[in-house]
C-alpha cells in the first residue's frame, strides 16, 4: 500500500500477510453478525416455496438480527465463527498481504503503477486466495445457513464435523463447491477494494488532504467498501445460493443465476444489499486500520531489535 514513510523500514511480504490475515480476524469479529444476517436473506427465496403462508421470515438488517437472537439465540449471529476466522487467517493474507508484492512482479519493480496493474494484481491475489480458503468457505456458509434445516436438527454438529460430512457424503470436491463463482467474486471484491483504498489513499496524501494516518485510513476504507458493495453484491448472492444449495438442486453456477432471474427477478441479485454494505464497510474500516496498525507495530519492533542498544 501506499503511504510507508522512507526512513522506516518497508514491511516485508510476511509481515504483511500476518498483517493482513490478524487484522481480517479482527475484522470478521467485529462484523460477523452482519455477515450472517446477509447471508439469511441471500438465501431466503430460495426456500419461499416451504415458507407458505406465513410469508418471508426475515426482513432487513436489523429485524433478521433479532428474530435470529429470539428464535436461535445471540449465539446463531456467530454461527461459522470458527471456519470464518479460518478462512481469514488463509485468504485474507493472500489476498491483501501479497498485493503489493503483485504489484511489484508485474511492473518488475517500477515505482509507476497503473490501474490496470493494480486491477491485475487484485484478480491474480484474489484467485490465489481462494485456491487456499475455498472449503473454509463453504464450510462458513453451511453453518449460517443451519436455519433451514428442521426443528432441532442441526446440520453440522461442529466445524470439524462439518469438513468430514462434507468431504464423505458429497466427495473432497464438496468442500470446493462454488470455487468458479467463488473466484469470480473475490477477482471482483479485491479489484473493487484493494483498488479502490490503494488509489484513495494515494490521492488523499498526494494532495495533502489527510496525513497517513487513521482518518485517511477510515476514509480510504469507506470508499473502498461501498464500490465493493455495489459491484460484488450480484455475485456474492449466486456464490452463497450455490454453496449451501444440497446436490442437484443447481447444475452449475449459471444455473443457479439463471434460476434466480426467472423465479425471482433481478432483484435477488441484490439481497441483503444493506447488511452487506454495513457488513463490508465496517469490515474494510476495521480491517485497514488494524491492517496499517499493525503493520507499523511489527516495523517499530523489528527496527527497535535491530537498532544499537
Amino acid at each position: 500500500m501506499v503511504g510507508i514513510n522512507p526512513k522506516d523500514l518497508a514491511p516485508t511480504a510476511a509481515v504483511k500477510c500476518f498483517g493482513a490475515g490478524t487484522a481480517a480476524c479482527i475484522a470478521d469479529l467485529v462484523t460477523f453478525p452482519l455477515d450472517t444476517a446477509k447471508v439469511r436473506l441471500q438465501i431466503q427465496g430460495e426456500s419461499r416455496p416451504m415458507e407458505g403462508e406465513g410469508g418471508l421470515k426475515y426482513r432487513g438488517v436489523f429485524g433478521t438480527i433479532a428474530t435470529m437472537v429470539r428464535t436461535e439465540g445471540p449465539r446463531s449471529l456467530y454461527s461459522g465463527l470458527v471456519a470464518g476466522l479460518q478462512r481469514q487467517m488463509s485468504f485474507a493474507s493472500v489476498r491483501i498481504g501479497l498485493y503489493d508484492s503483485m504489484k511489484q512482479f508485474y511492473t518488475r519493480g517500477s515505482e509507476n503503477v497503473s490501474v490496470g496493474t493494480r486491477l491485475l494484481a487484485g484478480c491474480t491475489t484474489g484467485a490465489m486466495a481462494v485456491a487456499f480458503a475455498q472449503p473454509t468457505d463453504v464450510v462458513k456458509v453451511r453453518f449460517q445457513a443451519q436455519v433451514r434445516m428442521a426443528e432441532g436438527a442441526k446440520r453440522y454438529n461442529s466445524t470439524m464435523d462439518a469438513y468430514r460430512t462434507i468431504a464423505r457424503d458429497e466427495g473432497v470436491k464438496g468442500l470446493w463447491k462454488g470455487c468458479i463463482p467463488n473466484i469470480t467474486r473475490n477477482a471482483i471484491v479485491n479489484c473493487a477494494e484493494l483498488v479502490t483504498y490503494d488509489i484513495l489513499k494515494e490521492l488523499i496524501l498526494k494532495y495533502d488532504l489527510l496525513t497517513d494516518n487513521l482518518p485517511c485510513h477510515f476514509t480510504a476504507a469507506f470508499g473502498a467498501g461501498f464500490c465493493t458493495t455495489i459491484v460484488a453484491s450480484p455475485v456474492d448472492v449466486v456464490k452463497t445460493r450455490f454453496m449451501n444449495s444440497p446436490p442437484g438442486q443447481y447444475n452449475s453456477a449459471i444455473n443457479c443465476a439463471l434460476t434466480m432471474l426467472t423465479r425471482e427477478g433481478p432483484t435477488a441479485f441484490y439481497k441483503g444489499f444493506v447488511p452487506s454494505f454495513l457488513r463490508l464497510g465496517s469490515w474494510n474500516i476495521v480491517m485497514f486500520v488494524s491492517y496499517e496498525q499493525i503493520k507499523r507495530a511489527i516495523m517499530r519492533v523489528q527496527q527497535s531489535w535491530e537498532s544499537p542498544s
